[in-house]
């Protein structure tokens, strides 16, 4: 690995495993544990770092002093690729998809602030920007420009999320991970044994295309997983007041933080399909903490 990527690393917390006591889980037989991935870092958090991780490898390696992504207003792809690009020196354009606000929102704010060029599109144009999946893909990248795509979907990026399971030193028969991209989902699976069952939640509507895209990221196909599509809430970044109450109750018991577009909705989903027998009693299940907490600024 790079040197500066090296030095970088030591400014993280280890991720923790925290057991979920509830009353519900003990009625069930249900044992729930949550995979602390917000703790890593109060900016570099979840799996946008692991995602990251050997990306920027790779860029730093190339010698690239550029990195280029798109994202939505509120992007905690961007909001991290804005920081670390920060503390390594190099410089940052991020493709916002929306027409530039009045007044900038605090995501937008911090990577404005933290030397991201800031570069709005139309949602037609931000679509266009989606087919370019490789590092020099980007149409007019220049020398020394490292383009990533949406969320840091490559497969560059598995490698870095298939670490946090070796983290996990306990037996477990289900682990919960929210999607965006679908990514983290893809290389958690690359990685599990096939006893293990792994359980995606949609965080956005219509997301069946979701199935192709993690399937096209695998090293080889598996049949140990399922993507669950119904608890979106209307759609990527929609909620409603069933699922504000849930995350608001939620950390009054587990004094745990969640946001409502990825991690909440997961956390929502898994109560809910416990309380309709989904599970078998006595099953051990591992839900990820993805981080972004930054988002509930908005």
């Amino acid at each position: 690995m790079h040197p500066e990527l090296i030095k970088l690393e030591k400014i993280f917390t280890p991720s923790v495993l925290t057991k979920i006591d509830d009353p519900l889980l003990a009625r069930y037989k249900i044992d729930l544990w949550m995979k602390r991935d917000d703790l890593l870092h109060p900016v570099i958090s979840g799996n946008k770092w692991r995602k990251l991780k050997y990306i920027l490898d790779h860029a730093l390696s190339l010698g690239s002093d550029t990195l280029i992504s798109m994202g939505g207003a509120y992007s905690n792809h961007l909001h991290v690729m804005a920081y670390v690009g920060k503390l390594l020196g190099l410089k940052t354009i991020g493709y916002i998809r929306g027409e530039q606000p009045d007044i900038l929102n605090p995501t937008l704010l911090d990577i404005k602030g933290w030397g991201m060029e800031l570069r709005f599109l139309t949602r037609a144009e931000y679509r266009v920007l989606r087919q370019y999946k490789y590092n020099r893909a980007l149409p007019g990248i220049k020398l020394g420009q490292y383009w990533l795509p949406e969320g840091g979907a490559q497969l560059l990026a598995l490698k870095g999320v298939s670490e946090l399971l070796s983290e996990i030193r306990i037996p477990y028969n289900t682990i919960c991970v929210p999607c965006g991209t679908g990514t983290t989902l893809a290389g958690m699976i690359n990685e599990v044994p096939d006893e293990v069952s792994i359980l995606g939640f949609a965080a956005l509507k219509n997301a069946h295309f979701l199935n192709d895209e993690v399937a096209g990221l695998l090293s080889q196909s598996r049949n140990n997983w399922h993507i669950n599509l119904e608890y979106h809430f209307g759609g990527f970044a929609k909620i409603n007041a069933d699922l504000c109450a849930f995350i608001e109750d939620f950390e009054v018991k587990t004094s745990i933080p969640l946001e409502s577009v990825y991690t909440g909705k997961m956390m929502y989903a898994l109560f809910d399909l416990i309380k309709k027998n989904y599970f078998a009693p006595g099953q051990c299940i591992i839900a990820l903490h993805t981080g972004g907490l930054q988002g509930n600024r908005g």
